[in-house]
């Protein structure tokens, strides 16, 4: 039965031998020997997004990248009687379509050839009809009460994303500009003309388009189910119906024939992977599974289900190695007598979404956990229960099945990770996992919960945000870096020599803007004379200042040690007797960052010296200085991300050393 288009497909234990029945077969070759490709130029294979996304997760090109080497493609397509389908380089496979016996005895014997296996028979195409419970939808405002939100979502789109308290993404600025999302589905049925998309297509938002399964690029004549997936993420119909990150890229890709259930749609799952991976996608979102096939020869066991076995979850992990955020629905079965989940959410590096309404009651239909092998699934639920979706009838109605809830979680993941992209994959499924309602006790239904999105955004914010102090005289300066928009606010504390708390001694202003962006802040704490001892600060950064969600986190603290009594003179404090060196921004997240030099006299032969944690000299500047401030600014473009400590010289004599983050 198929559900939703949870299309519950099964095993990848192929026939030895071939049979009459079976019209498609996998072909897999030993090596890609004889490539025109190389690692050292893979410009030539991977879009330059997706060698980025390599360069800033630190992910090596190996040799699953480089495409299927073009000759043997090209022997294989030259076998009489054989056509060509799809060509999967992670798989280094081929899959193929021939009715001719002796066509697969000539392909097992080319030289480069490990085996061949039947994937599926050939069925006419029909057209998959859309079963579902779905329900009109009926538009209304939302309730008052609730601060001021950057869109106006209507009831049904509020409700859903204030049960994640994601909506203080959206205000701040976060609705997936920058980011690309990829969907594998059954099709985008009239997409591009329906009026919830109509933002997308009017702003070129949709990057790519493929049918794996008809070898075209339109995917708008095929089944509505991936359509309404899109709209989960995309929609811009204010007062009614808006998506969770409307504002992002995507990349849209049919790998399901919805008409049959065999192992070449999961072999095509697979090659919309790796487009997405060549192409750049920041995450992939999945509404398919499988546990059965048309032909119960293929079928899964519950065991098979180990994350380790079937074509899609091993596809689905190596996606997750190549930096890519994997998204799935875990399966729509759980009152049937499968009871379990489908693959791939059995990776062990995906995301996997149960479903539930948007007062956080599980569906009945959202399929149980565990994995085969025993992992904690699903990772979290999303609402999946009258969830609100575009109709192919131009309306909004509402649908279920945890199809829905993957794309919500998705658009919501997209969103975070766009707050945070210093970080890789694994820690947005992290930190989703341990925002999540029930995180120490994660159970079979919901995993580890629903996730709360604003304190996802906290636990991420303290980690980054970082904080040091220097003294220089009678003046401890206080420096932090963290994200920010202007509606937040900072409160400095400090604890004093011979005091057991903190005491708030400042409130700062952000600076100006409506975007999260990176900010860095200084405070100078002016002593007394005669202080000494050592001083510890507290950054508490208030980033939600709303009455009703009023929301603080401490994002650092630093200490400050004064080793002997400070002196001051007149009313204010003198120039400092000592010197002073101090980084700004740091961390560094740009290509330049500020060296202060504070001497009381001034230096003609300045040498600034760079050297990396292992003490190698990277860097080597010639400057010079009045008495007084200097600011000197480093290229730290030509530097790779990294720890690093800077010296001053006056000739050869130490001024003094600052530690450097380049993020």
């Amino acid at each position: 039965m198929k559900t939703l288009l949870f299309l519950f497909i099964g095993s990848c234990f192929f026939l030895a031998d071939a049979d009459a029945q079976f019209t498609r077969y996998i072909v897999r070759l030993k090596n890609k020997g004889g490539t025109p490709y190389s690692l050292s130029a893979p410009a030539s294979f991977l879009s330059q997004k997706s060698i980025d996304r390599r360069t800033k997760y630190g992910i090596a090109i190996d040799s699953t990248d480089l495409p299927v080497t073009p000759s043997y493609v090209t022997q294989i397509d030259n076998v009489a009687n054989v056509s060509i389908l799809n060509v999967s380089k992670w798989q280094n496979s081929v899959a193929i379509l021939t009715t001719d016996a002796n066509a697969i005895n000539t392909i097992n014997a080319l030289p480069f050839v490990i085996s061949s296996a039947p994937l599926a028979a050939r069925v006419q195409s029909v057209s998959g009809k859309f079963n579902s419970d779905e329900q009109p939808y009926i538009s209304g405002e939302r309730t008052t009460g609730i601060e001021s939100d950057f869109f106006n979502y209507g009831t049904g789109s509020f409700n859903e994303i204030n049960l994640h308290k994601a909506q203080f993404l959206h205000n701040i600025g976060l609705r997936g500009q920058g980011m690309t999302i990829t969907l594998l589905d059954g099709g985008f049925f009239n997409y591009n003309t329906l009026d919830a998309m109509d933002s997308i297509i009017a702003n070129n938002q949709v990057k790519d388009t493929w049918d794996f399964v008809s070898n075209n690029a339109t995917v708008s004549d095929d089944h509505p189910h991936g359509m309404q997936c899109l709209s989960i993420i995309s929609a811009n119909l204010p007062g009614t119906f808006i998506g969770k990150a409307p504002k992002a890229n995507f990349l849209l890709y049919r790998t399901e024939d919805v008409s049959v259930e065999y192992p070449i749609e999961e072999f095509n799952m697979v090659c919309g992977m790796e487009r997405a991976d060549s192409t750049g996608t920041d995450v992939i979102s999945v509404s398919l599974g499988y546990t059965e096939f048309d032909n119960p020869v293929f079928n899964y066991t519950y065991a098979n289900l180990n994350g380790n076995t079937t074509i899609s979850s091993i596809g689905a992990d190596l996606a997750a190695k190549k930096g890519i955020l994997f998204v799935v629905a875990l399966g729509n079965e759980g009152s049937s007598a499968w009871h379990y989940l489908a693959t791939p959410s059995d990776g062990d590096s995906v995301l996997a979404v149960g479903a539930v309404s948007t007062s956080g009651v599980v569906g009945s239909f959202s399929s149980f956990g565990p994995s085969g092998d025993g992992q904690v699934k699903p990772d979290m639920a999303s609402v999946g229960v009258s969830t609100v979706i575009q109709s192919t009838a131009n309306t909004v109605v509402t649908g279920s099945g945890t199809s829905f809830a993957c794309p919500n979680m998705a658009g919501l993941a997209t969103i975070l990770w766009q707050a945070f992209p210093e970080v890789n994959n694994m820690k947005i499924i992290k930190t989703l996992r341990e925002a999540g309602s029930i995180s120490t006790t994660p159970d079979d239904r919901i995993g580890y919960g629903i996730p709360d999105l604003k304190k996802a955004f906290s636990n991420l914010l303290v980690e980054y945000a970082i904080s040091t102090s220097i003294v220089n005289g009678c003046r401890i300066f206080i420096n932090w870096n963290s994200k920010d928009v202007q509606a937040m606010k900072y409160e400095l504390e400090r604890k004093a020599p011979g005091e057991l708390n903190f005491t708030k001694i400042a409130d700062i202003n952000p600076a100006a803007g409506n975007n999260l962006a990176i900010h860095n802040y200084e405070f100078i704490n002016t002593l007394s004379t005669g202080t000494s001892g050592s001083f510890s600060y507290r950054i508490r950064q208030i980033i939600d200042t709303a009455t009703a969600n009023f929301t603080a986190v401490y994002i650092d603290t630093t200490t400050a040690t004064v080793s002997s009594p400070c002196v001051v003179t007149g009313v204010t404090n003198p120039p400092a007797a000592s010197n002073l060196l101090l980084i700004k921004p740091n961390p560094v997240t740009g290509s330049n960052a500020s060296l202060v030099i504070e001497t009381p006299e001034a230096i003609s032969n300045m040498p600034v010296l760079i050297y990396d944690m292992n003490g190698r000299l990277m860097m080597r500047m010639q400057k010079s200085k009045l008495s007084g401030q200097t600011i000197i600014e480093l290229p730290v473009s030509k530097l790779a991300k990294g720890k690093y400590v800077i010296k001053v010289y006056n000739k050869t004599v130490p001024i003094g050393s600052v530690e450097m983050i380049r993020l």
